[in-house]
């Protein structure tokens, strides 16, 4: 937007001074172009009046010698004829008389206008004069005169318009390159503004000092917006932190309860109890969940570098068991050592995550693919269970989606969610991709900018 908006005032100060050189540079040239005439006629004419003395005294050898010095100062030819047109003398290069200027002189007018000179050309002018007084007209006077030296004159001017009109263009272009950044200035901020906050920096701000004050104002209003969505976002994380962890304690001691009154049911209520027992526990899983994400998504835990196989290890080794026990091959394959940038335990919860999702969906008999690149700096979790659809894949990480498949399963649908947060909180990203033949793979993509190299 700068480069186009410097192109306009660029091309609007082209036009303003192409609009001033122009015609001064033409009107220099038909002054030039003027006086080379009124020089060069009264030359002619002091030549007509010799001429003319000639013709009525019949002396006509100094004329001769007059016009020659004259040929040779000025490089010009002359050419003079009586009324029949006869020549009588000449000088300097061979001039041919031009018929039509003959018969202007002849018939008592003389030159009044040039053609108008230019640095180009023409490289000569015919100038024609008559000799004689009154009706009287005793011959013509031709003269062809060289330009250059006007032309010279014509091609200083010129040459010092278009110097400065280039000085005045530079500075006009100088002066647009500035203009220009001082009015997109606030725009540029905006853009810088909003990417950070698109990256989950909702501290970032405006400065709003600089620019228009209509773009100023625009970034005091962006800056209050930030405000005012980042007090809500926060007001809303707190609600659901809050509403969590106020449920926690009421859910925990109404199941202790109903454990206490399973003594005193009747046998033939027992299944009923089961099932509020579950849907206690499922609700209970459910609020963990809810305080979990919102905890997640407060951005308060910090990223460090922290070596990510000495976290994992652990928390893969006791997955271990539960897959070896739903008969499912379970593989580990992870580097000795991994330093990246990761909020703490963050990393294993996310593993955690995917590996719970895994244990629901693989059946006895299939496998479960745990593998760190420390090359592509990437966590992969892949089964091959069902896996879901690419449409499926990308509403898995919103908030209480259920695959339609998998509706009857337990969970709350926000493991991925979760994990997504989480992955977000560590400077990287979360993926879902197909696992061939079939199955889900879970990607966590670790920032690349990690400053220590594996060792």
């Amino acid at each position: 937007m700068r480069t186009r908006l410097v192109a306009v005032l660029t091309t609007l100060v082209v036009l303003v001074i192409a609009g001033l050189a122009v015609p001064l540079g033409g009107a220099y040239a038909s002054h030039r172009t003027g006086r080379l005439l009124l020089d060069r006629r009264a030359d002619a004419t002091r030549f007509a009046e010799l001429a003319d003395l000639a013709a009525r005294t019949g002396d006509r050898a100094s004329l001769q010698p007059e016009i020659a010095r004259y040929a040779e100062l000025y490089g010009a030819s002359v050419w003079i004829g009586d009324r029949d047109g006869v020549p009588v003398a000449r000088a300097g290069g061979a001039l041919v008389p031009d018929h039509r200027a003959t018969e202007l002189a002849l018939s008592g007018r003389t030159t009044d206008a040039l053609p108008s000179l230019t640095p180009f050309g023409p490289r000569h002018v015919l100038i024609a004069e008559p000799s004689g007084r009154d009706a009287q007209i005793s011959g013509a006077v031709l003269l062809l005169a060289p330009t250059a030296d006007a032309r010279a004159d014509i091609a200083r001017v010129w040459g010092a318009l278009l110097l400065a009109g280039l000085a005045v263009l530079a500075f006009a272009v100088l002066v647009a390159r500035g203009l220009a950044r001082w009015i997109l200035r606030p725009v540029t901020e905006l853009d810088e503004a909003t990417r950070r906050i698109a990256e989950g920096e909702m501290g970032a701000r405006t400065a709003a000092d600089v620019g228009p004050p209509e773009l100023r104002r625009l970034e005091q209003r962006f800056n209050d917006m930030v405000e005012a969505v980042g007090a809500a976002m926060k007001r809303q994380r707190e609600f659901a932190s809050n509403a969590s962890h106020e449920l926690r304690n009421p859910l925990a001691a109404l199941m202790f309860r109903l454990e206490n009154l399973r003594p005193f049911l009747d046998p033939a209520g027992e299944p009923e109890f089961r099932e509020t027992s579950d849907e206690l526990n499922r609700l209970a899983k459910t609020v963990t969940d809810l305080l979990d994400l919102a905890q997640s998504e407060a951005g308060a835990p910090i990223a460090r570098e922290l070596d990510v196989v000495a976290e994992l290890a652990p928390k893969l080794e006791s997955w271990r068991e539960v897959f070896d026990a739903l008969e499912i091959a379970f593989t580990v394959r992870l580097p000795p050592r991994l330093p990246v940038r990761a909020v703490p335990d963050a990393v294993a919860r996310i593993a955690d995550i995917a590996l719970d999702n895994a244990h629901k969906f693989v059946p006895s008999g299939g496998t479960v693919a745990v593998t760190l690149d420390a090359d592509a700096l990437v966590l992969r979790i892949a089964d091959d269970g069902p896996g879901l659809t690419e449409e499926e894949r990308a509403h898995a990480v919103e908030r209480h989606w259920r695959a339609p498949a998998h509706a009857d399963l337990p969970g709350s649908g926000l493991g991925l969610p979760i994990a997504a947060a989480l992955a977000e909180s560590c400077g990287g990203r979360l993926t879902l991709a197909a696992n061939h033949p079939h199955g889900l793979s879970v990607e966590l993509h670790f920032q690349n900018d990690r400053s220590n190299a594996q060792s």
